[in-house]
């Protein structure tokens, strides 16, 4: 039984009176009307995610889109799958547009937020999502390799932040992605993890300047999760990680859009200038 069944069998075990049990219903009522200020006051809201067609990012839309948010989904390159993302919003009720952006590019990313704005009139959460991953030892990584990681991660992340700092609305909430990555540092990792690390910096720093604005600014730390990103590398790279996992397996896409969307609402206002980690406990 849950603690208001319980709180209120022991209110009208005590309560005699019909003033009393009126009350009741007034505080139950009250709680009602809370519940629906709160869905009300997510109306009108909309949200960019980067890298939004799939994976976490599409997971994140299709989360937040269920919470009352409009939605912007970005891709890179294939825009099938972000057009199946919006498809899929607007068949279960929700607002979303597609467009294309190069997180690299600051003057594409400003067109992403101008076509967010058209549409939307403003917007009230940021996800910088978008993300590659290239491994191998130091010694054998190409420049090429190198150069795209980090205009992708630092510089794309750096470009959406700076953007967003710039236009979100009062009482928004910012969430870029780091991983869990960085606690281990396992071998051939370097690069990637350079370039998610520095999204805590970002997170940490970003909160102060946004002072005073009732903006949060979050890092979330995914750990092994079950995406094309991942799976890239071959099943090879998947070996004993639910081992190492208390909940003994990968995580899911939808596992992260939940810690993600939780930071987006009234209740998760608390948390800012932080480093989220999302690892089911990997070790």
């Amino acid at each position: 039984m849950n603690d208001l069944s319980n709180s209120r069998r022991n209110f009208l075990a005590l309560a005699a009176t019909a003033p009393a049990a009126v009350a009741f219903a007034n505080s139950a009522s009250a709680q009602s009307n809370d519940e629906q200020s709160s869905t009300k006051s997510r109306a009108g809201r909309a949200a960019i995610i980067t890298g939004s067609s799939r994976g976490i990012g599409a997971a994140t839309a299709r989360r937040l889109a269920r919470d009352g948010f409009s939605i912007t989904v970005n891709y890179l390159t294939n825009r099938d799958l972000a057009d199946s993302v919006a498809r899929e919003i607007e068949a279960g009720g929700g607002r979303a547009i597609v467009r294309q952006a190069d997180v690299a590019d600051p003057a594409a990313v400003k067109a992403l937020f101008d076509a967010h704005d058209e549409a939307f009139g403003g917007v009230d959460v940021v996800i910088s999502n978008a993300g590659i991953m290239n491994v191998g030892p130091f010694a054998q990584m190409t420049d090429a390799a190198f150069n795209r990681m980090i205009a992708t991660n630092l510089t794309g992340s750096f470009n959406v932040l700076r953007e967003a700092a710039r236009r979100i609305r009062d009482g928004g909430r910012i969430v870029t992605l780091s991983s869990s990555i960085t606690l281990s540092n396992p071998a051939f990792t370097g690069a990637y993890a350079a370039s998610k690390a520095a999204q805590v910096s970002y997170a940490s720093v970003l909160a102060k300047e946004l002072s005073g604005r009732n903006i949060s600014v979050n890092a979330i730390s995914p750990g092994a999760v079950d995406t094309q990103l991942l799976r890239q590398h071959g099943e090879e790279a998947l070996k004993g990680i639910p081992e190492r996992t208390p909940l003994r397996r990968l995580g899911q896409p939808e596992d992260i859009a939940g810690v993600i969307a939780s930071l987006c609402v009234t209740d998760g206002a608390w948390i800012n200038g932080q480093n989220v980690f999302a690892n089911g406990g990997l070790s």
